[in-house]
């Protein structure tokens, strides 16, 4: 019988489309995949290391890891993901039941480690950062119809309070031929969603084509046949075009709802984020957004608690998301992350303050919500069933309107024929809890 592999994958979804990529290798050198990790021979734990919250479930998920390894449930136990990579040394020396540490890097010699590792034989891989696949077979943890598109890696941006450029590298872009093969084989795996990913997506292709090249990609995967959604995450406001806006409001495909993590407001505390912008430019830059692409739906994410954010400033933040009153938005505390250059800068605030001003951002935000779910009773959307939820007894799945995994949900009741997961059903909204639309199919399963 095959030795057997699981995935314990965390953080977000550019890690999650590495663990993707480790998978298929692994499954393609003839391990069986188990959904279960605990009911696996060896585990990779793919980690997240980018925030103090991230790293320590990271950390409890490998000391779970090692209690069923002194149990005997499983035999090896494989660390790789973001905080192998920033903390090589701490892993290793710190949580010794770990049989393999791998760097970022060490993403294509996975087959070997989990051979070596099986075999009672310890291994640190740190190759260089540039090491890591950018393209390659992926066993999807996603719905077939729903499936992440990885298009560039690492950051250039140095923003001063975030470690990623530390961790993953510098900037770099698939071509755009790379992107579009791999657009076309999950569409043909029966993927009717491509959500764009990357640690700066609007920055696509800079480094190859000289300039950013995001609306021309759109363009392309627009002509994919079988794709009918395309999403884009994880924007950045500068490299927001006119091209691009234009290209979001002209191409049906692509989804009128972009991500576009802000941060804040103020001047001074995005200066010293090392971030351009103040409120004035970015309440212009989203009018101009929302004026090009009718029913745009942005979601940003902003810091709470940054080193030296005064009361005057955090008020103005919570001014401003009054006034722009966005669709979608996810507040953090600030996490002071070593070896950042807002690490060391005075005027640090204490947990309970920042927490405290986090959960006032995102209580603003759920009135909003609730308040423009509201407004859409009467409307009809088209809604991607994704299930049935037996508790509540509906269906539920998503529109335009809601990303997988960061944004809420449309539960509906359905008459008649049931409509089938992975297909497409017209939902007239009615209400809505919590900031999430409930509604009643009007058409049900029948488009593709």
């Amino acid at each position: 019988m095959a030795d057997s592999v699981g995935l314990v994958n965390l953080g977000c979804a550019k890690n999650q489309v590495d663990g993707e990529r480790m998978l298929a290798a692994l499954q393609g050198a003839g391990y069986t995949v188990k959904d279960d990790a605990a009911l696996a021979d060896a585990v990779l734990v793919n980690t997240c290391g980018f925030i103090t919250s991230a790293k320590q479930e990271a950390i409890g998920e490998i000391l779970e890891m090692a209690r069923l390894k002194k149990e005997g449930k499983i035999r090896a136990i494989i660390v790789t993901g973001c905080l192998a990579e920033r903390y090589r040394e701490q892993v290793r020396k710190e949580i010794p039941e770990a049989d393999a540490v791998v760097g970022i890097g060490g993403d294509a010699d996975i087959v070997s480690v989990v051979r070596n590792a099986l075999a009672g034989r310890k291994e640190e891989l740190f190759p260089e950062k540039t090491e890591l696949p950018l393209c390659g077979e992926r066993l999807l943890l996603t719905p077939s119809w729903s499936a992440y598109l990885k298009i560039a890696e690492g950051c250039d941006n140095r923003c001063s309070y975030c470690a990623i450029p530390m961790i993953r590298g510098r900037y770099r872009s698939r071509t755009m031929e790379d992107v579009e093969r791999e657009a076309r084989s999950l569409a043909e795996n029966g993927a009717k969603e491509l959500i764009l990913i990357a640690q700066d997506t609007t920055r696509y292709g800079a480094d190859l084509y000289g300039e950013p090249s995001l609306p021309e990609l759109l363009r392309r995967l627009c002509r994919v046949d079988g794709v009918e959604w395309l999403r884009v995450l994880y924007g950045y406001p500068e490299t927001v075009t006119d091209e691009l806006l234009r290209t979001m409001a002209e191409e049906e495909k692509v989804v009128k709802y972009i991500d576009l993590p802000l941060q804040h407001c103020n001047r001074a505390i995005l200066r010293s984020m090392k971030r351009g912008g103040s409120r004035e430019e970015l309440t212009a830059l989203i009018r101009k957004m929302r004026k090009a692409v009718p029913g745009l739906v942005l979601r940003t994410t902003l810091i709470a608690g940054y080193p030296g954010e005064t009361e005057e400033q955090f008020d103005e933040l919570c001014s401003f998301v009054r006034e722009i009153r966005f669709e979608r938005l996810g507040c953090f505390a600030y996490s002071q992350e070593e070896d950042t250059a807002a690490a060391g800068l005075p005027g640090q605030i204490d947990e309970e303050e920042k927490q405290r001003r986090a959960e006032m951002i995102q209580e603003i935000q759920m009135n909003i919500m609730q308040e423009q779910g509201e407004r859409m009773a009467g409307k009809t959307l088209r809604v991607l069933a994704e299930g049935f939820d037996r508790y509540a007894d509906c269906w539920f799945g998503r529109s335009y309107r809601d990303s997988p995994d960061v944004d809420g949900k449309i539960f509906f009741q359905a008459k008649g024929k049931k409509p089938v997961p992975g297909r497409f059903v017209r939902v007239k909204i009615t209400g809505c809890v919590d900031g999430d639309l409930t509604g009643e199919a009007v058409e049900q399963g029948d488009e593709k």
